[in-house]
């Protein structure tokens, strides 16, 4: 039987443009939706696909808070957040849940309905 090869795989290594990491980082938010480790992770990766050091510098954090910040447990502010996907040319977004249960609860609370109907996760 011959021998099988493997090939190690990274990310980062097909995150070329902006709108690669842009696209990365939206499809893991809607996989993974409320798993902060999942979404750090994807940030992490992009911020390793531009280089840490240029995005801590554009931060304005240090390279070794940014791998901390962005490590699978760390619990960085929302603020630090918000200043590493600035730096890396990204930026948040709000759209409306199409979910059926969050469209009827939103109906519910507009009606001064006393009854409380929960989404569905």
């Amino acid at each position: 039987m011959p021998k099988i090869r493997l090939i190690p795989y990274d990310v980062v290594d097909y995150l070329k443009t902006p709108q690669q990491m842009a696209l990365y980082l939206g499809a893991t938010v809607e996989e993974f939706g409320h798993d902060t480790r999942a979404i750090l992770q994807s940030i992490g990766d992009i911020a390793r696909a531009q280089g840490m050091t240029a995005v801590a510098r554009r931060s304005g954090l240090g390279r070794e808070s940014l791998y901390k910040a962005l490590a699978g447990d760390g619990n960085p502010s929302f603020d630090t957040v918000l200043r590493v996907l600035d730096a890396l040319g990204l930026r948040l977004t709000v759209a409306v849940d199409d979910d059926p249960a969050i469209k009827k609860a939103q109906r519910a609370n507009a009606r001064g309905s006393r009854r409380r109907v929960a989404p569905l996760r």
